[in-house]
């Protein structure tokens, strides 16, 4: 049998496009607080967000609390 359920052969989408489907369609927004293409008050916004939301990162946590 050559047929497999979508998702599990053929061509992989890429990351952006996965990303940009997810805005279109679900309303969800994946944003790497590093992304080069926002600038840096953007950036900020989404790190405030992303903590705001879900807590320090554990590498912004160590640096803030002296590595303990």
């Amino acid at each position: 049998m050559r047929w497999a359920p979508y998702g599990f052969g053929g061509k992989r989408r890429d990351p952006e496009q996965v990303k940009r489907e997810g805005w279109r369609e679900q309303g969800l927004l994946a944003i790497s607080a590093d992304d080069q293409r926002l600038t840096w008050p953007e950036r900020e916004l989404v790190r405030q967000l992303g903590e705001k939301l879900y807590g320090p990162r554990p590498s912004q946590k160590e640096a803030r609390h002296g590595g303990t």
